[in-house]
């Protein structure tokens, strides 16, 4: 018969004897195994608890900061008209475009300071007629015409643009990593009037 007795304290017939119980280097009681076969100690060992070092900290992961990400209150883009005081005409380059750029936001997720580097990929352009345009600029003022739109018919229109962003991130000032994912701010529309132009006759 083998038997396996543990003792924190000493082992019966070992070398360690009983009494004040050995130590580790952690200050914890040194278990003691002893292996005996028929009643007789063939064999005798001792350990102290692993070390696994210290606690780390939940790991913050590039779904936990994509989850952060779509949860920002993120800007919407203010869109730019010319011509400008909410009038144009048929069959004209209607010229739009806004002000947008990037910028950083900063949050904290698992105790770990999380920094987000954030900006537009693309603009939705719709300009309130059925008819949208998809850009990765942000359009320009004249005379630099980037996106342009031709009104067919008169009436009123709402055109408006969508920003969609992108974002990189690194945590506790460390290498930067991209955000899985995109989030898309619907533009407010604005009013627009589209009317045809009427040939005047001017006395000389």
């Amino acid at each position: 018969m083998v038997t396996v007795n543990e003792d924190v304290q000493c082992a019966p017939g070992g070398a360690q004897t009983c009494g004040e119980p050995a130590l580790c280097d952690d200050g914890t009681i040194m278990t003691i195994s002893t292996f005996i076969v028929n009643g007789e100690v063939v064999d005798q060992g001792s350990s102290c608890p692993v070390d696994v070092g210290p606690v780390q900290p939940p790991a913050v992961t590039p779904g936990i900061v994509s989850a952060a990400f779509r949860r920002l209150s993120l800007p919407a883009s203010k869109l730019q008209v010319q011509p400008p005081n909410g009038r144009t005409l048929v069959n004209f380059d209607t010229n739009f475009y806004t002000h947008n750029g990037e910028f950083t936001r900063t949050v904290t997720l698992l105790g770990r300071r999380v920094e987000l580097r954030i900006w537009p990929a693309r603009y939705g352009w719709r300009f309130g007629d059925g008819q949208q345009r998809w850009t990765t600029t942000p359009g320009d003022r004249y005379p630099h015409l980037e996106v342009t739109h031709r009104y067919l018919r008169e009436g009123r229109v709402s055109p408006s643009v969508d920003t969609t962003y992108a974002a990189r991130f690194r945590v506790g000032g460390g290498p930067w990593r991209d955000v899985n994912g995109t989030v898309t701010i619907p533009g407010s529309p604005q009013a627009l009037r589209v009317v045809t132009a009427r040939p005047v006759l001017v006395g000389g």
